[in-house]
């Protein structure tokens, strides 16, 4: 029982100091945090844990290299208010992803960031259509800022019929439309290579569509 009680007490001990070394580490949302902060969390997290299950081991040992974390945290983060370069070191830079309509596939390989992940994040942003995005910027964080054109189709869902050179079939099939049927209309629009096409879609009408990057 006594071994019961000390889990009991450092667990609500390590509650109350994480929260207070949190407090104290700012307000960032978690979806800003750089990649230092979430390793400096994971840490202290872990080290948490080891604590709780290791009663008979002296506290000191947790709150030492907690308090080395925080206090490597608040260095860096002295750095980065003070060096553009040891920033963008730490939390990496922006990525534009669609510049001027333009969808960059090389920046897009780089940071492992493929169309679902796009399609998604311009969803969130109420963008259901490629071809509405004027300029798309991957920030540090993972978050999508998004600038739309100034005219804009109507908003409902886009589906992607071409996919890194591959046809989508079951969005054809939604639409009612053909493999046969797509390859005729981008014949026609020029566009012989389905295999050279990095993404295409219909709306309204309309295609969009983007060249692989040579």
């Amino acid at each position: 029982m006594e071994e019961y009680g000390v889990i009991i007490i450092r667990t609500l001990f390590l509650y109350l100091l994480i929260t207070f070394i949190f407090r104290i580490m700012g307000k960032r949302e978690i979806g800003e945090l750089s990649i230092l902060d979430l390793v400096v969390f994971i840490m202290i997290a872990e080290m948490a844990v080891m604590a709780i299950e290791q009663p008979k081991d002296p506290i000191i040992h947790t709150i030492l290299p907690m308090g080395v974390m925080v206090l490597v945290q608040f260095i860096t983060a002295w750095f980065s208010l003070r060096s553009k370069s040891f920033r963008e070191f730490v939390d990496g830079k922006p990525t534009v992803l669609i510049h001027n309509g333009k969808i960059d596939e090389q920046e897009m390989k780089k940071q492992r960031y493929n169309y679902d992940d796009l399609l998604l994040q311009l969803r969130e942003k109420d963008v259901f259509n490629l071809a509405d995005v004027e300029f798309a910027v991957l920030e540090p964080s993972g978050s999508l800022s998004v600038l739309k054109k100034e005219k804009k189709s109507p908003g409902t869902l886009t589906l992607p019929l071409i996919l890194d050179g591959q046809v989508q079939s079951n969005h054809l099939e939604m639409m009612g439309k053909t493999s046969f049927w797509l390859r005729k209309e981008l014949r026609e629009r020029g566009y012989k290579e389905i295999s050279q096409i990095s993404f295409c879609s219909f709306h309204n009408g309309q295609f969009y569509i983007d060249m692989i990057d040579k």
